[in-house]
């Protein structure tokens, strides 16, 4: 672990991964600390990950995307109006009832046997609205399609161009930004993201305990993404413990939240075929996870720069008290606090926007509309998501308060 002792001759500005003034006497004593509370977090996070890795049944991919003798193809469209495409029609004529072609545009099949085919497609109308000429779309090639009007059926637009500019754009801004620092924050983010997508969601399909996995992998995604993002030092390691102590306020919150409130995680279409396509599958214990996983992201920032303005604190005055440290770092916290009480509320609210809207069409009162269970789960998710993190910052602090060695100057 690094020890951080740079000296200096004056109290450095507050930021994240300065390096500390300490003794050496003291640094390696904070090191020792820190590493016998660290090192069986480790080692627990990899035994959970050895005993709750997936088999080899785990679900995952084991669903057809397409229906026997259907293929996913690619096409252009080249026109909204069905008409311009006749010729296509016609020749489906005395075979086809013309129910998709309401909704259809116009598309050059650019893949598949149909390859350079200009053919009606048809679209939903929910998705027709974003519809444009020259857009490429997903569609799936259907011969049981035809008596409808078209073998073909929109299946999703193409995105990849779009997307992969805008993760370009992003990648190049942090990088320019934020410098080796930015960089290394997003390789721990795609190995936060590895473990998500190759652990977790794999295991929880294979009926492991969702707290367990949670737990487990959560842990494993704090490791990473910390300490690939601010490398192994002092700092970074007393606000890993304090996130580690926000998440485990946030389990047992989220598991008492969603019993009292009697949250089924059953309200949306998408949880409802779930448990029709994985037999046994706990909706209550995910939409704890869910809770679980959605604070982590904030809730590490906030315990990074807490831990980084109490050890700032430290350095501008070794002989502070370790009262007098927490209190000072808390006044810091407040302001945490302050901006985490609207950050998750908006970002939830946000995303469940459509939600709230419908819910706000049907004639009852406020106090209904916001218990209702589809709201519901929203709330407490926020509220269990802030308690957590506004009570991370105390703990945050006190971790680092008392990790450091106070009431007399130390060596400069």
């Amino acid at each position: 672990m690094n020890d951080e002792t740079t000296p200096t001759a004056a109290p450095t500005p507050h930021h994240h991964s300065g390096p500390l003034d300490l003794d050496a006497v003291e640094a390696r004593r904070v090191r020792l600390v820190l590493a016998a509370i660290v090192l069986p977090l480790v080692a627990a996070t990899l035994i959970g990950l050895i005993v709750l890795w997936p088999g080899g049944s785990s679900l995952v991919g084991s669903q057809s995307f397409t229906a026997e003798g259907a293929t996913l193809e690619s096409a252009t469209i080249t026109s909204l109006d069905s008409s311009a495409c006749a010729d296509a029609t016609d020749a489906l004529v005395g075979v086809s009832n013309d129910a998709l072609l309401a909704d259809a545009v116009c598309a050059e099949i650019t893949s598949g046997d149909g390859a350079g085919l200009i053919m009606p497609v048809h679209i939903p109308a929910e998705s027709l609205t974003a519809a444009d000429v020259g857009d490429h779309l997903q569609v799936m090639y259907t011969p049981a399609a035809l008596a409808s009007g078209t073998p073909y059926v929109f299946v999703d637009y193409a995105r990849q161009v779009p997307v992969a500019a805008l993760a370009v754009v992003y990648l190049v801004l942090v990088v320019a930004v934020a410098g080796r620092k930015g960089a290394l924050s997003v390789l721990g983010l795609l190995l936060a993201t590895a473990v998500l997508l190759g652990f977790m969601i794999p295991a929880l399909l294979d009926g492991a305990s969702p707290m367990w996995v949670t737990l487990v992998g959560a842990s494993a995604m704090m490791l990473l993404a910390v300490y690939v993002a601010h490398g192994i030092s002092v700092r970074t390691t007393t606000a890993l413990l304090g996130t580690f102590a926000g998440v485990v306020i946030t389990v047992l919150l989220s598991l008492w939240g969603v019993g009292a409130a009697n949250l089924t995680g059953a309200t949306e279409e998408t949880a409802l075929t779930l448990t029709a396509m994985v037999g046994g599958i706990n909706l209550q214990a995910l939409l704890t996870c869910g809770m679980v996983v959605a604070a982590l992201g904030v809730l590490n920032d906030v315990t990074i720069t807490q831990a980084s303005a109490v050890w700032e604190l430290h350095a501008a005055n070794p002989a502070l008290g370790r009262a007098r440290l927490f209190t000072g770092g808390m006044r810091i916290g407040r302001d945490h606090i302050a901006s985490t009480v609207y950050t998750l509320a908006f970002a939830y609210a946000g995303t469940a926007l459509p939600l709230i809207l419908s819910a706000s069409l049907i004639d009852r009162s406020f106090a209904a509309t916001l218990l209702s269970g589809e709201i519901a789960e929203e709330v407490v998710r926020t509220l269990v998501s802030s308690i957590g993190l506004v009570l991370a910052i105390p703990a945050t602090t006190a971790i680092a308060a008392a990790l450091c060695r106070t009431g007399e100057p130390t060596g400069r």
